[in-house]
């Protein structure tokens, strides 16, 4: 009696699946992305250039927040006078902020800048290094 008779009427005949011994040989082999980026393929330069441009977005944010600041300050200053004519221990408001407490925005911008581009740089690592 053969296979085929085995089976009841009502159920579906089994698929199989046919492989040849040199499939995997065909595959054309998977390279890392460090590979392409390291080799400067048409891959690796897409790769690169998606870091510069996610790392030039992030210089030009931070700049842009810390010029408006800058600028914006004696701007601030000019339109309220009240600001103009205030103290802070006895040296004028705007002196002291210009002067001084404007470089801890300075610090503040940089240390979250690479904060953020170390970040960056590690996503862009867990990216090619994917296997």
């Amino acid at each position: 009696m053969s296979r085929r008779a085995q089976r009841p009427p009502d159920e579906p005949p089994r698929r199989v699946a046919v492989t040849s011994p040199r499939t995997a040989a065909a595959r054309r082999p998977r390279y890392p992305a460090t590979r392409e980026i390291d080799e400067q393929t048409h891959l690796g330069e897409v790769y690169m250039r998606s870091l510069l441009r996610t790392q030039f977005r992030l210089a030009m944010f931070v700049c842009t927040v810390l010029g408006c600041v800058v600028c914006g300050l004696p701007l601030l200053f000019l339109l309220i006078p009240r600001l103009r004519e205030a103290e802070l221990l006895g040296v004028p408001l705007p002196w002291a902020v210009l002067a001084g407490l404007i470089y801890p925005a300075f610090v503040i911008g940089a240390w979250l800048y690479v904060r953020q581009a170390e970040r960056n740089e590690r996503h862009f690592a867990d990216l090619v290094e994917r296997p």
